[in-house]
C-alpha cells in the first residue's frame, strides 16, 4: 500500500503548498466562476473528509454527513495549515488496513442512516479521488482570485488523467 500512501501524501503536499502561497485575504475571497466560494470553503471541506475519516478510524465507524463546517478551518488559512499537518501525521502514522463501517443517508427527510461495510484503504482511495476532484475547482478558482499562486502542473489532475495525456502524446509522436 505503498502507492496509496505515496499518492495520499502528494495530494497534501500540494494543498500546503497552495496554502502557503495564497494570500489570508484571498483564502477567503469568493470567486464569482465559483459561485462566491471561497478557496477556504473548497479546501476546508476536502480536509473535513479527511478529519471524518481520522475521528472515525479509532471507533470504526465513518460518517461524512456528520462533517463541522468548521468556519474556522475556511476562514484562517493557519488553522487550515495546522489541520492538514493533522492530516498528514494521522496517514503518515497508518499505515496498516483497518475493517470500518461507513455510515449516510441518502433520503432528505429521513435521518435513518445505512451502514456499509468498508475498510482504510478504501476511504483513503475515497478520500483522494475526492479531494483531486475539489483540487481542479480550487484550481479554477484560484486562477481568478490568487493567479500569482503557482500550481503543481498536475494539481487537480487524476493520476489516469495524467498517464492518458502522456499515451496519447507518446502515440503522435
Amino acid at each position: 500500500m505503498t502507492q496509496l500512501l505515496t499518492a495520499c501524501k502528494s495530494i497534501l503536499d500540494q494543498l500546503e503548498d497552495m496554502v502557503q502561497q495564497i494570500d489570508e485575504k484571498d483564502f477567503c475571497k469568493p470567486s464569482g466562476t465559483l459561485s462566491h466560494s471561497t478557496m477556504g470553503q473548497h479546501l476546508r471541506h476536502t480536509l473535513e473528509f479527511f478529519i471524518c475519516l481520522k475521528s472515525g478510524f479509532e471507533i470504526g465507524l465513518v460518517n461524512y454527513d456528520l462533517r463541522n463546517h468548521d468556519k474556522l478551518l475556511e476562514g484562517d488559512k493557519f488553522i487550515a495549515m495546522a489541520s492538514l499537518r493533522e492530516i498528514q501525521d494521522f496517514v503518515s502514522n497508518h499505515t496498516e488496513d483497518k475493517m470500518l463501517k461507513l455510515e449516510m443517508a441518502y433520503e432528505r427527510d429521513c435521518e435513518n442512516r445505512m451502514t456499509v461495510e468498508t475498510n482504510y484503504w478504501r476511504e483513503l482511495v475515497y478520500n483522494i479521488e475526492h479531494a483531486v476532484h475539489h483540487m481542479a475547482i480550487m484550481k479554477i478558482g484560484i486562477r481568478e482570485v490568487a493567479p500569482y499562486v503557482n500550481l503543481s502542473a498536475d494539481f487537480g489532475i487524476a493520476v489516469s488523467t495524467l498517464r492518458y495525456k502522456e499515451a496519447g502524446a507518446a502515440g503522435a509522436r
